[in-house]
């Protein structure tokens, strides 16, 4: 069985993980109505994909 001959220092440890960081989430502007959103999916404000309207957004009219 394999056994360590010393102990990995702290030091070493950290700098063997340095790289196990989280990406920040990827986003772009939707071309037609200017929001941010994910890329390569459709834009859930407006409904438009590559610049043609693919989903049927309704819009919450308010009542005072």
């Amino acid at each position: 069985m394999a056994v360590p001959k010393r102990k990995v220092s702290k030091t070493r440890k950290r700098m063997r993980r340095t790289h196990y960081k989280i990406d920040e989430k990827q986003t772009t502007n939707c071309p037609t109505c200017g929001e941010v959103r994910k890329p390569h999916r459709v834009c859930p404000s407006c409904g438009s994909y590559k610049g043609k309207e693919v989903v049927e957004v309704k819009k919450e009219e308010e009542t005072n």
